[in-house]
């Protein structure tokens, strides 16, 4: 049986004449990775203050922690990328916003994809610190403070080098989940792995081959970045704590 498969469409010359469609694609993983690692550092230092204030004892501070969680978490990632590409320069001064809008591609969809992507993911993040923080017995905060530490002293000392342990297997997820979110910012006109993806499809008509090429290194790169995280978690875990592979280990 003939199958109109033509794998020897990845050898052939882009139609950007930057190389061939395998150069072609592979550039995107650059963008991909960008996109994700620039946004992954504002979700986690962002996340981790927003999660922080949601277990302190102020009021107001667990309210407008909860309110950031729940703005970002219930609106659809497509809709908010299209307001930080489309709106956010109009509602800005109008010199930031020309500003923004002047600046050439693929920055002038690069910086809304990783403010877009950074702010969302931080939501979640944020739940994951809280947790990580809450699982951990009372004891420890109050130890903290028994010894002479300040608040903040006792998070940044105790409670947080703990809770990262504890939550690193959901972080590595939401990691995952930024470089697979990050296909959506294809709308703004970022050309990361899916947008070449689809654009060697519209040049060449093979689109199971473009899309299964955009697949396998999603794929990879996934893999790559679960390994590392696995070996990670086993470089941190503490005993008693919940080590990698989520069983408890035992105490030495």
């Amino acid at each position: 049986m003939n199958y109109p498969w033509n794998w020897g469409i990845f050898w052939e010359p882009a139609a950007d004449a930057s190389g061939i469609w395998l150069q072609y694609l592979l550039a995107g993983i650059v963008w991909t990775l960008g996109t994700a690692l620039a946004a992954w550092i504002i979700a986690l230092a962002v996340g981790s203050i927003v999660g922080v204030v949601r277990t302190t004892p102020l009021e107001w501070a667990i309210r407008l922690g909860n309110g950031y969680v729940e703005l970002f978490r219930n609106i659809p990632l497509l809709v908010q990328m299209f307001l930080w590409f489309f709106v956010l320069p109009e509602l800005v001064p109008t010199g930031f916003g020309d500003a923004i809008k002047q600046m050439p591609p693929p920055w002038s969809a690069y910086v809304p994809a990783v403010l877009c992507l950074g702010l969302y993911t931080a939501a979640r993040v944020a739940e994951q610190v809280r947790a990580g923080i809450q699982s951990l017995p009372v004891g420890q905060r109050m130890a903290g403070t028994a010894v002479g530490l300040t608040l903040p002293q006792t998070y940044r000392y105790v409670l947080l080098p703990q809770a990262y342990r504890i939550i690193l297997p959901p972080l590595t997820s939401e990691f995952l989940n930024i470089i697979k979110n990050s296909a959506v910012a294809l709308t703004i006109g970022l050309m990361e792995i899916t947008a070449r993806g689809r654009s060697m499809q519209e040049f060449t008509f093979q689109v199971f081959e473009a899309f299964t090429g955009a697949t396998i290194l999603y794929l990879l790169l996934n893999i790559v970045i679960v390994f590392a995280m696995r070996w990670l978690e086993r470089k941190v875990a503490v005993p008693g704590l919940i080590g990698a592979g989520g069983a408890p280990q035992a105490g030495h």
